[in-house]
């Protein structure tokens, strides 16, 4: 006999979701849906009619956990749209601010599912070392982008300013200090999840995996013509789910994908295995890729060069497109400029993506590794909400629609 078990919200991520099962007699699911219930606050709509720099300013709000991303999608975006060319070390301090962030992002993460993988008498230890790792991560952010949560000085056209040449030494000896650390903490990470001993193929999912780049991000890997946004309801089996949903379904030539960090390493280093320890494998690994990034990139920056393009506001009403690969995937923002004014955004973010997956990742196997599934997704739903869902007073649902129609 069929039995419906419903998680709401889930729990150790960014916003809130619902997670519906069915299961079998054995308690196996056999349906799995995960969809957002966060609200949608309407920051694309916010920035339309608005002049450009508007952008990044606020959509780089569009989360605290990845401002990061955000802001640069933002810029590139624009920069494509205006037809800019940003100089080589703006590119270089773009590309040092994500490498210091996913290192960052995926510490949380781990401290996020400490409690599923750290036995009792190594949590201090695990905890510790989150820590050293975030907060050398953290300074770089601090140091390039002008500040930790909301880089300010991430402009349209390249960057504010350039860091000085005292700045570069400092931050290239302390990253290479942390180099042991962090290989260690890497270690001890994918030695817990292969400890904690997930069943042989939790996780594992046909979806095809979308990435752009290994680290940073290239809009020309991304194709909008094998591109299609569709509304919940299309997509969820069950009407209620389609109903509540408040983000839209991204499918690339027709298909759910999934995006992320075992994405990318499957994309571009033939990483094998998928499911939930080849989530966490890959997360951890691709910690090594971006601090040998970031300190390829300190050894060689040009603290002289400029990093601002001159470049005019007005716009030929050019779609441009900034896809970066993003802690959790790939982040693709969307800006239409004219007349000196944005007059279309559109962001869809790495969860939003891997929403329409997760779901059926989980079946096949018992409901209680259902949370254990998500969660090596590392999701990030305030993100993701496009949709707003309008009910009367007794919470009947009367529509729901993309916000920024």
């Amino acid at each position: 006999m069929s039995e419906k078990i419903v998680i709401s919200p889930t729990s150790r991520q960014e916003g809130h979701a619902e997670l519906v099962m069915d299961v079998d007699d054995e308690g196996i699911v056999t349906k799995g849906r995960y969809f957002s219930i966060t609200p949608v606050r309407g920051l694309e709509k916010i920035v339309t009619g608005k002049v450009p720099e508007t952008a990044p300013v606020i959509v780089q709000r569009i989360c605290g956990v990845c401002p990061i991303p955000h802001t640069l999608a933002s810029v590139e975006a624009m920069d494509d749209s205006l037809g800019i060319e940003i100089p080589k070390a703006a590119r270089q301090l773009r590309e040092l601010l994500l490498a210091a962030h996913d290192i960052n992002s995926h510490a949380i993460h781990q401290f996020l599912i400490a409690a599923d993988i750290v036995p009792a008498d190594l949590m201090v230890t695990a905890i510790n070392s989150v820590s050293e790792i975030r907060k050398n991560a953290q300074y770089v952010v601090d140091m390039v982008g002008g500040e930790g949560i909301h880089p300010s000085d991430v402009r349209i056209g390249g960057m504010a300013r350039n860091i000085s040449e005292l700045a570069r030494k400092r931050l290239y000896a302390r990253l290479r200090a942390l180099k042991p650390k962090l290989d260690d903490h890497v270690e001890l990470i994918i030695g817990l999840v292969a400890d904690k001993g997930f069943p042989e193929g939790l996780g594992v999912t046909n979806a095809p995996s979308l990435a752009t780049h290994q680290l940073y991000g290239d809009r020309t890997k991304f194709d909008l013509d094998r591109f299609t946004e569709i509304m919940p309801e299309t997509w969820y089996d069950d009407p209620e789910v389609g109903k509540r949903a408040c983000t839209t379904i991204p499918l690339y030539d027709g298909l759910n994908v999934e995006v992320g960090p075992r994405a990318r390493a499957e994309v571009f280093h033939g990483f094998k295995g998928k499911g939930v320890v080849a989530q966490h494998v890959a997360r951890a690994l691709e910690m090594k890729t971006a601090l040998s990034k970031a300190i390829d990139i300190l050894g060689e920056l040009d603290t002289s060069a400029p990093v601002m393009a001159d470049y005019d506001v007005t716009g030929t009403n050019k779609l441009g497109v900034g896809a970066i690969e993003g802690p959790r995937g790939m982040d693709v923002h969307m800006a239409q400029v004219a007349n000196g004014k944005t007059q279309f955004y559109s962001a869809l973010v790495p969860t939003t993506w891997n929403i329409p997956t997760m779901g059926p990742a989980i079946e096949g196997f018992h409901h209680d590794f259902g949370p254990h599934v998500i969660r090596a997704y590392d999701p990030c739903l305030s993100c993701a909400t496009h949709v707003i869902v309008v009910d009367d007073e007794d919470r009947s649902i009367i529509k729901n629609e993309m916000v920024r129609i």
